[in-house]
């Protein structure tokens, strides 16, 4: 198979072709911009590749719901120029070609349980924490689905004692992107997370935070395994603290093997920041077995 990739953020279009292994072939970075201007560059890009399907794993919120008659489309984004969007129908269109669609944390935790630390397992959860905080699930062997997707990066959290900062999510304030995302972390402190590496109180309060979600998908996902990426968790010094958290906010309460292990439990990202493009190469195989 030759697949196309397409994982759409919304800093940068990440464009890749492949295979079913997981092989990526070549792969090539385009600003995202408005539509007229960055949807005629990724089709020309792939319209010179030979793919036979193609896979999106996109920013949102998006139509997930294959019976609506807005299916495939960006939805009510921030990013005003992509509200209401066909990126589906788009593609299809310009491509004559089966195409898969996602969220892209959805991308990124289908990518890490086909070709990554989750292969062969059937319950998994990816949280990217970087710009913005994304959830993506796989609930008994298949990408979790619902009214829309899950939005868990919007968990509403417990303020810590110490804490004044109001939060920056203009929603909810005080939920796990609004305390724990990088512009979060340069608002309350002052500077970039990577300039802050050596200021432990900076990583002991954004366990907190991280901590309290991961045990809240942990009692109502039961994941098998957890894994975080994104920008903030190139900080490797956070894991340690935040699976010391996650013990002391369980307290016991649940006791598993995945929890006595809790170091191959609660793990970083395994395919050095492709889990997202390899994800969507994925999502075309499944949108062209399915044709």
């Amino acid at each position: 198979m030759r697949i196309g990739a397409l994982e759409a953020g919304g800093t940068k279009m990440v464009c890749a072709i492949g295979n079913e292994k997981g092989e990526i072939f070549e792969q090539i970075s385009i600003p995202t911009e408005a539509p007229e201007i960055t949807i005629p560059k990724l089709i020309a890009y792939f319209q010179e590749k030979g793919i036979e399907a193609l896979g999106i794993g996109c920013f949102g919120p998006i139509d997930l719901n294959e019976k609506s008659e807005t299916y495939g489309y960006i939805t009510s984004t921030p990013k005003l120029k992509w509200v209401n969007f066909d990126m589906v129908g788009t593609f299809k269109k310009a491509l004559n070609i089966p195409v898969g669609f996602d969220t892209d944390v959805n991308g990124s935790v289908l990518g890490e349980a086909t070709f990554g630390c989750a292969q062969g397992l059937e319950n998994v959860i990816y949280i990217t924490i970087g710009t913005g905080v994304g959830v993506g699930v796989v609930s008994n062997g298949k990408l979790l689905h619902g009214m829309q997707h899950p939005e868990g990066g919007h968990m509403l959290l417990a303020q810590h004692p110490s804490d004044t900062y109001a939060g920056k999510c203009p929603y909810h304030g005080c939920c796990l992107e609004g305390m724990a995302a990088g512009p979060a972390i340069e608002e309350r402190w002052g500077a970039k997370a990577y300039d802050l590496k050596d200021n432990m109180a900076v990583w002991e309060l954004e366990a907190y935070y991280i901590a309290q979600a991961l045990v809240n998908y942990i009692y109502t996902y039961s994941p098998q395994k957890i894994i975080l990426g994104g920008g903030v968790m190139h900080q490797e010094q956070l894991f340690p603290l935040i699976r010391e958290q996650v013990q002391k906010l369980n307290k016991g309460y649940i006791v598993t093997k995945e929890l006595q292990d809790i170091e191959h439990y609660i793990v970083p990202a395994s395919l050095h920041d492709d889990q997202g493009i390899m994800g969507a190469l994925e999502l075309g195989v499944r949108a062209l077995k399915n044709a």
